[in-house]
């Protein structure tokens, strides 16, 4: 699947579609293909707030359970509780169905550390 050009990315793998200060989170293709199967999502909850680089929650997989990170700054303000009945979705939709939470952005500045699909598509 080609790597959306509309999205950044973190070194760690996850992908944000920024929208004024709201980011939409999810993990990459390249990620979710490493991963193999996504059995379970472990989400944080509505209201949490997050530093650039915590610990956001837990993916499983067949092959491993991996640690999700939050690529900004800000307060969780929407999950997506359709991985909790589908986790393949993460698998099937990674930029699209399969995203994961919805964080208000506290601090914009952090969406220029992230890297552009091309900087990204180059880590691997």
């Amino acid at each position: 699947m080609p790597t959306p050009i509309d999205l950044n990315f973190s070194s760690t793998h996850e992908w944000c579609r920024i929208d004024a200060n709201i980011a939409t989170v999810g993990i990459s293709d390249h990620a979710q293909g490493e991963l193999g199967d996504v059995a379970l999502t472990l989400l944080p909850e509505v209201g949490r707030m997050l530093q650039r680089g915590d610990k956001l929650g837990e993916i499983e997989s067949i092959k491993a359970v991996s640690d999700l990170y939050a690529p900004v700054s800000g307060e969780v303000v929407a999950v997506n509780e359709a991985l909790d009945d589908a986790p393949e979705l993460v698998n099937d939709d990674p930029y699209g169905k399969g995203w994961m939470v919805k964080i208000k952005m506290t601090q914009p500045a952090d969406a220029e550390t992230l890297l552009d699909s091309a900087a990204y598509e180059a880590t691997f």
